[in-house]
């Protein structure tokens, strides 16, 4: 499966976006408002210039405490996106999301964010296919 076929199962649930210098207790804000996990942080709501997920913001108040509540997105956003195509295979991202370990990307092309895919969203994708592989399996076997 591609992701533009993830996307399109997934239906329009938009990309959550932030201009830099948002701070990180707004983001936070949203993530939850939202339920979602990660916000993008863009200038014009089309070019990714980072992410900014739940985890980010944890491990600062770990760190940190309240305090990094009031810093701004742009110093805890990880800014080495790692990105999709509409193209790209599920078994693909599936595996540059392993070996990164993060579970949100964004989906670009011709430089603009064009959607946003979870772990979840492929696994979710992966289960499907297989499902269908297996009944189509079981059918030839039973001589259906």
């Amino acid at each position: 499966m591609q992701v533009q076929q993830i996307l399109k199962s997934k239906g329009t649930g938009g990309i959550y976006t932030v201009p830099p210098g948002t701070s990180v207790g707004d983001a936070a804000k949203i993530l939850s408002d939202k339920r979602i996990g990660t916000v993008v942080i863009s200038s014009d709501g089309e070019t990714a210039q980072g992410i900014l997920s739940e985890r980010d913001i944890v491990r600062e108040l770990a760190n940190r405490g309240a305090s990094c509540l009031s810093a701004s997105v742009d110093d805890y956003m990880t800014r080495n996106l790692v990105t999709c195509t509409l193209g790209e295979k599920a078994d693909d991202v599936l595996a540059k999301m392993t070996e990164g370990r993060f579970r949100h990307m964004p989906v670009v092309e011709g430089g603009k964010m064009v959607g946003l895919i979870t772990l979840g969203d492929v696994v979710k994708a992966r289960l499907s296919e297989l499902a269908m592989e297996k009944d189509a399996l079981e059918g030839m076997i039973m001589g259906h």
